[in-house]
């Protein structure tokens, strides 16, 4: 049995690969027991804001297995993002790299589901599921276990070899497997580089983010207005925020991404500043089509247009 779990596991990370994900990893799922009293404790000072979504299914999000029935083994995955394009107009309102091209959860949905589809084919009938940042998973904990690499001080998954400018997602599967069972090890060091980068000092303390305050979530996740307090703090970003992955030096070893869902549109990165502080619904509709930045709707991307430019 052992020699078939290491046949299925290397199966699995091999057909992870041909479909263009940049790392496999696989743990033994379980109750995850270090992270339980952080989750309390970040709730409990209502660092997650307006997410309330956040405080539902406390226990499915330490276990697995109360999320998928009979799951042994939670595969981790991670699909590169990362691009070296930029916005035409310096002075238009920022997006963020991960959102030039098509919602990464329509791509990586669809790749998962070609992976159980192979996995049942290969290794035989296997019930699992996939997630995609859309259920209560803590998918940075599970690719830690899993060795894909080490949460950093800004929260993010850092790879050694390739930096942060990834996505994770995970299938939960109800079979054994062979995991890898040395996680990451630490390689943030004494710097500090994201959390002095910050402009809303979200990083209130090393591995610690207070949502409330993270630009990604006040342009995204926020639906009421934008608090006046972080008026001109924003750096221009209307959608997103890359500055705590750009300012790491791990990043330096990103490697561009090779999806070609993930291509930005010419349109989109040539919208100027005017077009941004002038856009219609109708121009919204046609240039964000199955992007992730429809996930703000036009009126708060409107929103947050007159935020970032209104004197």
């Amino acid at each position: 049995m052992q020699q078939n779990r290491s046949a299925y596991s290397e199966l699995i990370k091999s057909e992870a690969k041909n479909l263009g994900f940049l790392f496999c990893g696989i743990a033994k799922a379980g109750f995850l027991e270090e992270e339980a009293p952080r989750l309390e404790a970040w709730l409990k000072k209502g660092m997650h804001g307006e997410m309330h979504y956040m405080e539902n299914h406390f226990d499915k999000r330490l276990d697995p297995r109360l999320l998928v029935d009979g799951a042994r083994s939670v595969i981790s995955l991670g699909l590169n993002y990362y691009t070296e394009d930029l916005q035409a107009d310096p002075l238009a309102p920022k997006i963020s790299k991960y959102a030039y091209g098509e919602d990464y959860h329509l791509v990586i949905k669809d790749k998962l589901k070609q992976l159980l589809q192979i996995i049942n084919e290969k290794i035989g009938e296997v019930g699992g599921r996939a997630f995609v940042d859309s259920a209560p998973v803590l998918d940075k904990a599970w690719a830690q276990k899993a060795g894909l690499g080490w949460i950093g001080k800004n929260t993010n998954l850092i790879n050694q070899k390739t930096g942060s400018f990834f996505f994770l997602a995970e299938l939960i599967v109800d079979i054994e497997l062979e995991y890898d069972i040395e996680p990451s090890a630490d390689h943030c060091g004494t710097c500090k580089r994201c959390i002095d980068a910050c402009p809303t000092e979200a990083i209130v303390a090393p591995y610690v983010v207070d949502g409330s305050k993270c630009i990604s979530y006040l342009t995204i996740e926020l639906k009421n207005e934008i608090p006046q307090e972080f008026k001109g703090k924003m750096e221009g970003w209307m959608f997103g925020c890359d500055i705590c992955q750009d300012v790491c030096p791990w990043n330096k070893f990103s490697v561009l991404h090779n999806e070609a869902a993930f291509t930005p549109r010419p349109e989109l990165l040539n919208l100027s500043r005017n077009d941004l502080k002038e856009i219609t619904e109708d121009v919204f509709e046609k240039i964000f089509k199955n992007s992730a930045v429809k996930r703000a709707k036009f009126a708060g991307l409107k929103r947050n247009i007159s935020f970032l430019t209104k004197i």
